[in-house]
């Protein structure tokens, strides 16, 4: 994988979905809301100093969010931080670099 490229689309992971479920509370508090539904659907990742991940998450009904997800390098040993997100999102909406 090339530093700083995006990878391509893949097919969300228990891996993926153990991210997502450790920072819904940090989106949820951002939103002002609570997620019923919380399920990771595609990811992408890209290396920098640790690594993005850009995972797609449908939320219920018809509504995905986009989330950036900060993983720091291991020997750090700091938590998961949700770098931004994209709301209004739908199962189509190609996942891109924000």
């Amino acid at each position: 994988m090339m530093c700083g490229g995006v990878t391509a689309a893949q097919p969300a992971t228990a891996e993926t979905q153990r991210m997502a479920d450790e920072v819904k509370a940090q989106l949820e508090e951002k939103e002002n809301r609570k997620f019923p539904v919380f399920k990771t659907v595609e990811f992408k990742s890209q290396v920098v100093a640790g690594m993005n991940y850009f995972i797609k998450v449908h939320v219920g009904e018809e509504e995905f969010i986009h989330m950036r997800v900060f993983k720091s390098l291991p020997h750090e040993n700091k938590p998961l931080v949700l770098s931004s997100y994209q709301t209004n999102k739908a199962k189509n909406d190609e996942l891109v670099y924000f």
